[in-house]
Formats: C-alpha cells, structure tokens, sequence
C-alpha cells in the first residue's frame, strides 16, 4: 500500500539543449537503474550545498560525454512518485535550464545512461519518456507515475543526518517579486527566533509534500500578506547554502535552499494583512522604489530584484 512508503524529498536539474536543426538531446536510462529503457532529458539530483547550475553541467557530462553552458531557467515541475521497490514517496522539485554545448568534456562516464542522442521532437512522441520530460518537450503525458493514493502530510522539508552526522536539510521554496500597477513592491518582515530576523525578505516559503511550485506561491503569499496576484513568469532560481543555520529548532543545521523566483503582479493591491501568525512573517507591506534603498534585505531578494529589473536602488 502507497500510505506505508517512507517520504523523501530531492531537487534535481536537467539541460534543455538543442541544436541548429532543432533536434533535443536526449538520454535513455541505462539497465539497473530506477527507470531502464526510458528516455529523459539529461540531468540529476542536486547534491547538497551545489549550486543546480553545476549539477547540470556535471550530469550532462557524466551522462553524454558533452560539456554545457547553462542559461536561464525555463520550467519549474514537481511530481510526486510512489516506488514500492525502494518503499520510498518520492517527491521531486525539478528544474528544466536552457543550456548550449559548448564542446566535448573530460570527465568519466557516471554508468547511468546506456545511450543519448539527438532527437526530433516529433520522433521523442514515440519513445517511452519521463513524465517531465514530455511536460518539457510540450508532449501529451505518457502512463506517468503512480502518484501515492494518500500522500503524507509533511513540512517543506526533512532533516536528516549527513555523512558527517550533523543536521542537514535541503529546501525548494517559491518567492514571488509582487508589484501592484503603481509599481510599488510587496515585502516581508522575517520574525525573531527565525535566521534573517529583521530582514525584509519575498513573499512566499517552502513547498509542501507533494504541492506545485506555483500552487504553493499562491498560498504563501495569501497567507503572508493577504494579497492576490497573477503569476506572469519566472525569473530565476537562488541556491544558498548556510551550514551553521539557527532557527526555531533549537539546534544548528547544514541548510541548503534552493529558491525560484517568480514575477507577480496584483491588480488591486490591499492593506496587508500577515494570517499566518506565529510563523517565520512578523509583518508586510508595500514600498515605493524610492523606499527600498533604506531597507535591510535579505540576499535571495536582492538577487531577486536585480533579475526582476524593476529600477529598485539596492543599497551595499
């Protein structure tokens, strides 16, 4: 039964590469692996601490003998997958990155691809794919995977010991750069007791067990401001690793977040409202450009507004 599978959690990344006759590069799992004979674009898990541009230069290279420059972010998928054989739920936040390649590369083959190759979009239709990677590709579903019939009701993370026996974790979140039509920017105040304390910081927190990216947005940032918005696009992805992170658990952790970012804007913006009390918002509220310059903001924001391009003055 589904409901006695172990949940698990991991970020992964894969290269979107295609050449100048529009065919996409393609990998199939090789025999032995979790999914033998189907096919996928190229990439891994993120290993904790690395940055998931790295990991898809590493995985691309381990797997087609092909080095690659990342470019930006195209899609963010998540799913949620039953693996009985392993007795694990596994719930997967995947990042799909436009890449180019750039040469061949001289690292080792990783062993878990048996063949790769550059595909027509047209003949992939036909190949057995990773549910993703149809989603990627624009192509209808396959069988897909069994999703658990009752998935676990788990925070947006899992602590588990790392090889050196310490605390770890590792986070997805989605943050949203919210404006309203007078260009103001929607902002949070983190609580004490919580790492940034006094930082103002995006709207928007960690992804739930088996929850969308952008379901999840949407959520945080009713909860966080009592705002409405439209997501409109994506704009990027931060990865931070804090390793001696101190927070409302009482006990250090080896924190690694990975966080997207998206554009929001809100057509008819309110007084905002924090609803979700005695969690990591102590207040929110909108600036004016003018505004911001003066504020403490934390580092996943500014990165934020230097991809949003929304002429905020950042102070250093």
């Amino acid at each position: 039964m589904t409901a006695e599978l172990e949940p698990l959690r991991r970020i992964a990344a894969y290269a979107h590469c295609t050449d100048p006759d529009g065919r996409v590069l393609l990998v199939r799992a090789a025999p032995g692996t979790g999914t033998p004979g189907v096919w996928s674009l190229p990439g891994g898990g993120v290993d904790h601490g690395e940055h998931p541009h790295r990991t898809v230069a590493r995985e691309v290279a381990g797997e087609t003998g092909l080095a690659v420059q990342t470019d930006q972010v195209m899609r963010v998928l998540s799913d949620l997958r039953a693996l009985p054989h392993r007795r694990l739920a596994l719930h997967t936040d995947r990042l799909i990155y436009q890449a180019t390649v750039v040469g061949a590369s001289d690292q080792e083959p990783n062993g878990t691809v048996d063949q790769a190759g550059w595909l027509p979009v047209i003949e992939a239709a036909g190949l057995p794919l990773r549910p993703f990677t149809a989603a990627a590709l624009g192509l209808p579903p396959g069988e897909g995977d069994l999703r658990p019939e009752d998935p676990p009701d788990l925070p947006s993370f899992l602590v588990l010991a790392g090889p050196d026996g310490r605390h770890r974790a590792q986070r997805f979140a989605a943050y949203a750069v919210a404006t309203d039509p007078v260009g103001r920017v929607l902002l949070t105040r983190i609580a004490d007791g919580y790492p940034g304390a006094g930082c103002w910081h995006l709207p928007g927190g960690g992804t739930d067990f088996g929850e969308d990216p952008t379901m999840a947005l949407v959520r945080e940032v009713t909860e966080e401001t009592g705002q409405r918005g439209e997501i409109t696009g994506l704009l990027g992805v931060a990865s931070h690793r804090d390793p001696d992170s101190l927070g409302p658990e009482g006990y250090p952790i080896d924190w690694h977040g990975v966080r997207a970012f998206y554009r929001v804007e809100v057509a008819e913006p309110t007084d905002p409202v924090v609803y979700d009390l005695g969690g990591s918002t102590a207040e929110a509220a909108w600036f004016g450009a003018d505004q911001v310059a003066g504020l403490r903001l934390t580092e996943v924001t500014r990165e934020a507004f230097v991809s949003a391009d929304l002429g905020v003055t950042l102070r250093d």
